[in-house]
């Protein structure tokens, strides 16, 4: 292992954390979406922390921080910086963190390394102010799509003004991506978001691939009434359609729980609103996620299916319309084995986990072998101020990242 412990490495990581967290837009709540004030302050803290580990500091055209070190191929290390709205503090930044000290630790020793390394804040993973979300690992990778910089936020700016608000040239954007041969690998450090190590009692975990989505926008329509007039039999209310629609999607989740799918119904509104109508047209999202891609789209179909089906006998009619959908990734075998042998020698085998979030790694992955380590997380609490890690957890995540870098062998990835 390199010079520093992992007690250190997790108390530094924390202290870090704790500077980066201060960084917000409310006083009361965190809150640091991509292209304010606040984003910049926060690269510019991080570009400071990259300097002082001995880092050559660059920005790109999407205001990604890169922090290399090095000659040749890149070992690319990162996460993002940027928060979705009342967030906790580790999601995203222990991650770039955790590879600020690692390559800090590595440069210290004086090890000489068959690679380079770049270290990765990326500003956009969590998509919580423009509309399309990961641009900017997007733009790494050479994924960038331009439509996306005609999105807007809520207060009707779109990305391309937020860009150049920021003191970039959207037509630089091509010039962000790595080229043929530039990057070796792309390893990221995350908290788990979710309760699995915590119930399995192991610190840290190896992802086996990040789950596929799909997301619908379904409208049910049926015919508004007086709530007191219309008796249950005569009515044709889309709720109550909608509600048996959400208990269809909850048994076929279950019916695939093998794959880990979950489904999710995160928004749901009722028109015209009012407390004594019933209602004649109701809205609702489904949020549909597998880390099988086949098992996925057979549950979409057969949702559908049902959903019709109830529609048709309560006179309901229903429309689905898809606004987002993603492949499941898999990590890279190899690097997870890498990996998994690495954080062997610091906390014990680790369990291996499929991810039900999504992740910068999975973009990357179009540009290189890509792979993650999971923290625990207490409570399995994610995006939420409760959300936390331990000193000791970090410190075991960057040991074993530390470890990973001073024995892969760059000709095992080609």
């Amino acid at each position: 292992m390199s010079m520093v412990g992992a007690a250190a490495l997790g108390a530094k990581a924390e202290a870090m954390i704790a500077e980066l967290a201060a960084i917000s837009a409310e006083p009361d709540r965190l809150v640091r979406l991509f292209l304010t004030s606040e984003h910049r302050r926060a690269a510019d803290l991080v570009s400071r922390w990259m300097t002082e580990a001995g880092l050559e500091v660059r920005e790109d055209a999407l205001g990604t921080v890169r922090g290399s070190f090095g000659a040749g191929p890149k070992l690319l290390i990162g996460s993002h910086i940027d928060t979705v709205v009342d967030a906790g503090r580790y999601d995203g930044p222990l991650g770039v963190i955790a590879g600020i000290l690692a390559a800090r630790e590595v440069i210290r020793s004086g090890r000489t390394l068959p690679f380079g390394i770049e270290v990765l804040a990326f500003g956009d993973e969590e998509g919580s102010r423009f509309p399309d979300t990961m641009t900017s690992s997007r733009a790494c990778a050479g994924a960038f799509d331009p439509a996306a910089l005609q999105g807007r936020d809520a207060d009707g700016v779109t990305l391309s003004e937020a860009l150049s608000a920021y003191g970039k040239a959207p037509d630089d954007i091509a010039s962000a991506a790595y080229g043929a041969g530039d990057a070796l690998a792309y390893i990221e450090v995350h908290i788990e978001q979710g309760p699995v190590l915590e119930q399995l009692g192991r610190p840290l975990g190896i992802v086996t691939g990040i789950v596929g989505q799909t997301r619908l926008r379904a409208t049910v329509s049926g015919e508004a009434g007086h709530a007191g007039t219309v008796p249950m039999r005569l009515r044709r209310d889309p709720f109550i359609g909608a509600a048996a629609m959400g208990l269809a999607l909850e048994r076929i989740a279950l019916d695939n729980s093998d794959d880990g799918m979950v489904a999710t119904i995160g928004r749901i509104g009722a028109m015209p609103g009012a407390v004594n109508v019933i209602p004649g047209r109701v809205t609702f999202t489904v949020d549909l996620r597998s880390a099988s891609d086949a098992a996925r789209l057979a549950a979409l179909k057969r949702f559908r299916s049902e959903a019709e089906a109830i529609a048709a006998q309560r006179g309901l009619q229903t429309d689905f319309e898809m606004v987002y959908e993603a492949p499941a990734t898999p990590c890279d075998a190899h690097l997870q084995d890498r990996l998994a042998a690495a954080a062997s020698t610091i906390a014990g085998e680790p369990p291996r986990l499929p991810s039900g979030a999504g992740h910068d790694a999975q973009i990357m992955a179009k540009l290189c072998p890509s792979a993650m380590l999971f923290v625990r997380c207490k409570g399995g609490i994610s995006h939420n101020p409760a959300e936390y890690a331990s000193l000791a957890d970090m410190g075991a995540a960057m040991s074993a990242l530390i470890r990973l870098i001073e024995e892969l062998d760059p000709a095992s990835l080609q």
